[in-house]
């Protein structure tokens, strides 16, 4: 039924094969990167196999309906047994949105006002509270990597962290621009003015996903800006990382709201392996963009995605043409009632690929 799952069982077998195989379990080095992906494949494979083994015990149930005598111990067991054949093959197609190397519980989440000024702050601000609220409601724990506020409120920029099960499989496509249309404070004859913010969504890897190695990096201490009180004034506990510096790869991230120098150097090596993960894919989509025509999910920050219209209580995603008439309780945190019909957008066209 679904091709790209039969592959997935092929490379789980080999796996399993190599893990049972002396030289392999005798190398720590080796032995860790097949049980990685071994481990990594199980949560998409076990389903499967569990599909196509109550697949086969249906097949034989149907069969037994042809004897008079055994019809209706068939038709209860069927009874029992269909149910939970949709149920795995609902799960099972979910799992095909996300390839196993991209299946994330933990991302980044970065929101910086654009066109606008204060307005724009104060729009990334409401766009904070959305995704916070709504990993509250998931379950998520979020934590605040770092963020310069907006002289009216808001953010100019946040980065913060979200971690839990399936957390990249639901904000993967928030990635891009977000349009707000409203009549902001200070405007006295009531005219509608349009904001921006840009939205990146980037899945944080380990160290084996993205190698750093010392020599490609240059780091410096520095005293943290803005408010912050003697701490600020007195400490240099901010961190300022440069990854290749003076090369074309050149990449910069700065790290200041701890306290402790150590902890702002760790966030800041999260924050540049998101970074250079990211930087990774958009070279694959690159390289695959003449095979692949749909552009859902391409990632790009400066495409415009969304547009929340507050007169008109709107909420439109530009991409799949789905307009929601509830941006008030979207805004509130209840996210799935525009990301839901995205994922729906996704699925249908991933599975159109699979079969």
């Amino acid at each position: 039924m679904w091709p790209a799952m039969e592959q997935k069982l092929a490379r789980y077998r080999e796996l399993e094969a190599q893990l049972g195989d002396p030289a392999i379990a005798g190398d720590p080095a080796k032995f860790g990167v097949v049980a990685k992906e071994h481990g990594g494949l199980t949560k998409a494979v076990k389903p499967y196999q569990d599909f196509l083994e109550l697949d086969a015990a249906i097949r034989e149930t149907e069969a037994m309906l042809a004897d008079p005598e055994l019809k209706a111990i068939a038709e209860e067991e069927l009874a029992g047994m269909r149910p939970r054949y949709e149920t795995l093959k609902a799960k099972i197609e979910d799992q095909l949105l996300v390839d196993p190397d991209e299946d994330f519980d933990r991302i980044f989440v970065e929101i910086r006002g654009g066109t606008g000024g204060d307005e724009a702050a104060l729009f990334a601000g409401d766009l904070y509270e959305m995704y916070t609220r709504y990993a509250r409601t998931q379950g998520w724990t979020c934590e605040e990597i770092s963020h310069s506020p907006g002289e009216a409120g808001g953010f100019k920029e946040v980065v913060f962290s979200v971690k839990g099960d399936e957390v990249y499989r639901k904000l993967r496509y928030e990635s891009g621009g977000h349009r707000v249309q409203r009549v902001p404070k200070t405007e006295t004859q009531g005219r509608i003015h349009t904001s921006a913010a840009t939205v990146a969504v980037l899945p944080e890897p380990d160290e084996v996903q993205v190698e750093i190695r010392p020599e490609d990096i240059e780091w410096e201490r520095m005293r943290a800006g803005g408010a912050g009180g003697q701490h600020v004034n007195k400490t240099e506990s901010a961190v300022r990382i440069w990854y290749r510096k003076g090369t074309p790869d050149e990449m910069e991230v700065k790290c200041q709201d701890e306290r402790s120098q150590g902890k702002n150097y760790e966030r800041a090596m999260r924050i540049l392996r998101s970074r250079l993960f990211e930087r990774q894919q958009e070279r694959l989509h690159k390289e695959r963009a003449d095979a692949r025509k749909s552009q859902i999910g391409s990632g790009d920050r400066n495409s415009r995605i969304r547009t929340y219209n507050f007169s008109e209580n709107r909420c439109t995603d530009h991409r799949i043409g789905v307009t929601v008439y509830k941006m008030d309780v979207i805004l509130g945190g209840e996210l799935d009632l525009i990301l839901q019909p995205m994922l729906d957008a996704v699925k249908a066209e991933r599975l159109a690929a699979a079969r």
